[in-house]
């Protein structure tokens, strides 16, 4: 990223908030080929930043011209400076007001309409459906989906969640099956569950396993000292959300604090009010009053926030690939974490670390207490972790696939570079 970046391209946003508007024709290369648009489209310019910026900078550097179209906040300078023209857009990623969705529909509608993309990428469920009908209807040549996990419909129990998953499988059908289009999964229980709910064909899935992780940014790191009066610290960095655990994690420190067990529990992280399964802030106010958690907030230092804990722990329901367990596993920390799609293409069990059943705090509480009292332990499956990142998911192979598939699609859609 350029430090001293120059003054934003046309089209990139104003003062204020307004996109200007975005370049008439196309974008012509110093070679004298046109350069193809790729259009991303995120709900959120954090999710972006911490997910997909580094691809999309090494879409520039192959010659694409890229934009984002995103909610706006805090992150858009840092997406300007990278060179990437921001369409701010009010797409929520949460809410079900009739109104509200055709209102957010139709401005997709109007904004690939006018930027006449060569290829879109989707990210998570709103944009792959809205995004879905503003492409077809623009008739963009290349689509990319991403399912960056399945989501509340297909993770939680409940008459709420089952007839939301009904609804969404008949929306992906339609929304995965469009001409030249292909739908990244991040580990193969989410292919195979697609596949049996008669969702996707085979030949437009695609298993790209997550977003990767900069080893650079998360190097190996030595544990701290453990302070003998307080015990190792257990970490769990996640948004707040019930599905990912957080109540057995609680449950799981309640029953080591009963049974004598040194250590202290941390949650990184914030709740989500956009999300159904999100906990309320009062409730994680009070556990960190009762002594059972040393509640952090959101962090935007986690190479650090890792170097300062002993294990990292995530016991989910159900993940795509949790971007956290490979930063985790780049610096070298040994994990316990659920045997779940997503926390097991991760973690190998008895190599880097533990897998446990889910919604089992007893079970949890176990395993954290063997790496609590194991230092030997810790290192081993610390080292392995370091290993297993570097050799299978560094961001430089996710981009490299990423990227062959759009040259993929674009090929088909007659588009070559």
């Amino acid at each position: 990223m350029d430090p001293n970046p120059a003054e934003p391209a046309q089209g990139a946003v104003e003062a204020g908030g307004r996109a200007s508007p975005a370049p008439s024709g196309k974008v012509w290369a110093a070679g004298g080929a046109p350069r193809r648009r790729l259009l991303y489209l995120v709900t959120e310019d954090w999710y972006f930043c911490s997910h997909r910026l580094p691809l999309a900078q090494a879409a520039l550097q192959r010659g694409f011209e890229v934009a984002v179209a995103t909610r706006v906040g805090r992150h858009e300078d840092t997406i300007r400076r990278a060179g990437i023209r921001v369409i701010p857009i009010g797409l929520r990623r949460s809410g079900l007001n009739p109104f509200k969705e055709a209102t957010a529909a139709a401005e997709l509608c109007r904004l690939y309409a006018a930027e006449r993309p060569d290829i879109v990428h989707h990210v998570a469920a709103k944009p792959v459906l809205y995004g879905s009908l503003a492409a077809r209807r623009a008739r963009v040549p290349a689509v990319v989906n991403a399912m960056a996990g399945l989501g509340f419909a297909f993770i939680s129990r409940g008459c709420k969640a089952a007839a939301l998953k009904a609804l969404l499988s008949r929306a992906y059908r339609w929304a995965m099956s469009g001409k030249n289009t292909m739908t990244i999964f991040q580990n193969e229980d989410d292919i195979k569950l697609f596949m049996d709910l008669g969702i996707i064909e085979p030949g437009n899935a695609r298993l790209i396993r997550g977003s990767g992780v900069d080893l650079d940014e998360f190097p190996a790191v030595p544990e701290p000292r453990v302070q003998p009066d307080k015990g190792p610290v257990v970490l769990l960095a996640s948004r707040l959300l019930w599905d990912k655990g957080v109540g057995e994690f609680i449950d799981a420190a309640r029953k080591l604090r009963a049974s004598g067990v040194k250590a202290r529990f941390v949650l990184a992280g914030d709740s989500d009010p956009d999300n159904p399964a999100s906990i309320p802030r009062e409730a994680i106010a009070r556990w960190r009053d009762q002594g059972l958690v040393d509640w952090r907030g959101w962090r935007d230092d986690m190479p650090e926030t890792f170097a300062h804990c002993h294990v990292v722990c995530l016991p989910s329901y159900r993940e795509g690939l949790p971007k956290v367990l490979l930063e985790a596993a780049a610096s070298s920390r040994p994990i316990v974490a659920t045997d779940v799609p997503g926390c097991r293409e991760i973690v190998r069990h008895e190599e880097n670390g533990l897998l446990v059943a889910p919604r089992d705090p007893g079970a949890l509480a176990a395993a954290l207490s063997r790496l609590i009292r194991n230092h030997e332990e810790r290192e081993r499956f610390g080292r392995r972790g370091r290993e297993i990142a570097q050799a299978q998911f560094s961001v430089e192979r996710v981009i490299e696939q990423t990227l062959d598939l759009y040259e993929e699609l674009l090929r088909l859609a007659g588009r070559p570079a």
